[in-house]
């Protein structure tokens, strides 16, 4: 019973200080990065809250492997409608999911265990950015990559550079976001959810 109530203690004291809310607020798609190194370190931390996703019957479905090489970067964005950034940025995730061991959901518990990357990232002042456009056979033949796996995005992340994103700022402008009653209905579809006036916007 004392080792519990320790246990919870800390539990509690760790979590006062963990603003998770307003790390969700902070998220933001980066295309610039800095030519700093992510830390193996820092890295490892920021892998480790995917392999604590969810998936169903906990089979773990993914795979993701690390490219820091230039040239493997370089590669990658050639194939990248959306994310010729790439090249420059000091990490590229590529997230496999496993058809065979789940042959229905790894899609989706895979793209959960890359928001558990990109949230952790954001948290300790990293940025990222989700690619789902890209060339898959040049990239499965680049890293040899398994017939049972599926490339299901890719991921940027890095030291955000600070530049402003001038493409960014304006789809926000002309493409809020949506407010909360118009994504929450109660009970129904047409009953409308009443948000609290101190929930914010934007």
């Amino acid at each position: 019973m004392i080792i519990f109530f320790i246990t919870a203690v800390k539990r509690i004291w760790w979590l006062k200080d963990l603003d998770v809310f307003e790390t969700f607020a902070k998220r933001k798609s980066v295309r610039s990065y800095l030519e700093a190194p992510v830390p193996d370190e820092v890295l490892s931390k920021v892998m480790d809250t995917a392999r604590l996703a969810p998936s169903a019957g906990n089979i773990q479905p993914w795979h993701f492997v690390i490219i820091r090489e230039k040239e493997k970067r370089a590669k990658i964005a050639k194939g990248c409608k959306y994310g010729k950034f790439l090249s420059e940025t000091p990490v590229v995730i590529i997230a496999c999911g496993d058809k065979k061991a789940s042959p229905r959901w790894h899609s989706v518990e895979t793209s959960i265990a890359l928001e558990h990357i990109v949230i952790a990232a954001t948290a300790l002042g990293l940025g990222t950015c989700w690619i789902g456009m890209f060339n898959e056979e040049e990239i499965r033949k680049m890293i040899d990559l398994p017939k049972r796996f599926e490339i299901i995005a890719l991921m940027a992340l890095g030291y955000p550079s600070g530049k402003v994103d001038l493409g960014a700022k304006l789809l926000h402008a002309i493409r809020p976001r949506k407010k909360l009653e118009d994504i929450i209905s109660k009970e129904t579809y047409s009953n409308s959810w009443k948000c609290p006036t101190n929930i914010r916007d934007g």
